[in-house]
């Protein structure tokens, strides 16, 4: 089976359960909260590990962030990759509101000091066929995209949150793109986000040699590629927390890839594993194993 490296963030969330989601000018109380590990890569990391997949966890922390690394291990995620001689983690404020939708702050800690040595030190330990999965939670995301891409990694790109910077980045690299409309509308500089069809189409133009996985919420998820375009509906279930939802779907996506499944079969199980973590409080902690879903 291809080795999987997430090279992504890492961080302590900090989750509040709430009525609602807090206005601008009101204070509120919250009727629980909890400390749990989060943070794009970790989750991506953690829902392709509990899929089944070879994964290797690659990023930086501080101290107070070891816990996470102890967690990781414990979905036999491989945590050699991890560096911890940063001062702070990565850090998310996380509102929960009664319904499940949520509001996050981050706080980038560590993502953001990632070096090119080291990089260049982790990518040794990997070659031509195997997987890299980014999101856009580190640095230096355009030097680990050249680098993957000379060393025939199969990439895989979660551009959330959206920056600007990320039109300069070397985007014709990447062999995966998953986004939901807003981050494909950004990339694509479509006006009109709810136009889902001619959004997608945008994305599936501008980088034809990709396949592009789409989100839209209640309407789906969509995959495109040359000729081929397929939908997939929500599966309904209960909306506990949808914190780590997307994480969840491109993980299961990839692992079902990996495993020979067709894209068909890949959405079905990404949009099942979905429902269950939703159903759940907390993010790597909620996403499903793989006899739940396969």
């Amino acid at each position: 089976m291809n080795k999987i490296l997430n090279y992504g963030s890492l961080n302590i969330d900090k989750i509040f359960s709430l009525d609602h989601i807090v206005k601008p000018g009101e204070t509120i109380s919250s009727y629980s909260y909890k400390s749990s590990a989060g943070g794009k890569g970790c989750n991506q990391a953690g829902s392709l590990a509990k899929a089944g997949c070879d994964v290797y966890m690659a990023g930086k922390m501080g101290p107070d962030g070891l816990f996470i690394i102890d967690l990781l291990k414990s979905y036999n995620v491989n945590t050699d990759y991890i560096k911890t001689n940063a001062k702070v983690s990565g850090q998310a404020l996380i509102q929960v509101s009664k319904d499940g939708q949520n509001s996050i702050i981050l706080s980038a800690g560590a993502n953001i000091e990632n070096t090119c040595s080291e990089i260049d030190e982790t990518l040794k330990h990997f070659s031509n066929g195997d997987f890299l999965i980014l999101q856009n939670e580190i640095n230096n995301i355009e030097y680990l995209i050249n680098k993957g891409y000379e060393k025939g990694l199969i990439i895989c790109f979660n551009p959330s949150p959206f920056t600007d910077n990320i039109l300069s980045f070397p985007l014709e690299k990447v062999s995966y793109f998953f986004v939901n409309e807003i981050e494909a509308a950004q990339i694509t500089k479509t006006n009109n986000t709810n136009d889902y069809d001619k959004i997608l189409n945008d994305i599936k133009n501008k980088f034809p040699s990709a396949s592009i996985i789409m989100t839209i919420g209640k309407q789906g998820a969509f995959y495109a590629k040359d000729n081929i375009k397929v939908h997939q509906p929500i599966i309904d279930a209960p909306v506990v927390d949808t914190t780590a939802a997307g994480d969840t779907f491109m993980g299961y996506f990839i692992a079902s890839i990996i495993k020979g499944y067709d894209v068909e079969e890949a959405l079905f199980f990404a949009t099942k594993a979905s429902a269950v973590t939703v159903s759940k409080s907390g993010a790597l902690v909620s996403i499903p194993f793989e006899d739940q879903i396969f």
